[in-house]
């Protein structure tokens, strides 16, 4: 569940980066690595939403006052210097699925190793759901010339 930073280290070595008597230990929360993974995933193109129905449906209502989560749909399991990563997600409608799955999980890899500093040992992807845009209605002149059509 704790992490130490193995950079503290070589940070010491130099007496120009480190204050005199500085040292101690740094710890990352399994939260803010979802939160890295979260916005990694949601990055993605083709990539919905993160999470399920219920989730995203509390989602939903965080976005109406104005807060938002972006650890939803995603787990991490951190340990001294590894980290694993579960994301479940909403593809949209057309994006190859196995493709879009590889893609989040090579943008979650580089978005963790390089702002956590972990090694990922795996990012296991579930695809629970695919969205379908509804279809746009017309507006304007073409609205009215449809309707006047169907009279």
């Amino acid at each position: 569940m704790e992490y130490q930073n193995p950079q503290t280290a070589a940070v010491r070595a130099d007496p120009a980066l480190t204050p005199a008597g500085a040292g101690g230990r740094t710890v990352i929360s399994e939260t803010a690595v979802a939160k890295v993974a979260g916005i990694a995933a949601r990055a993605v193109p083709g990539v919905y939403s993160l999470g399920t129905g219920s989730s995203r449906a509390l989602g939903a209502i965080r976005d109406a006052v104005g807060s938002s989560d972006h650890a939803a749909g995603v787990h991490a399991e951190v340990g001294e210097t590894q980290v694993a990563v579960d994301i479940t997600l909403v593809a949209i409608y057309g994006a190859p699925l196995h493709a879009l799955a590889n893609q989040v999980r090579a943008s979650v890899y580089a978005a963790v190793e390089k702002l956590v500093g972990l090694q990922v040992i795996e990012v296991n992807v579930e695809i629970n759901d695919v969205y379908i845009a509804p279809p746009v209605k017309p507006t304007g002149a073409a609205a009215v010339a449809e309707r006047e059509a169907v009279l």
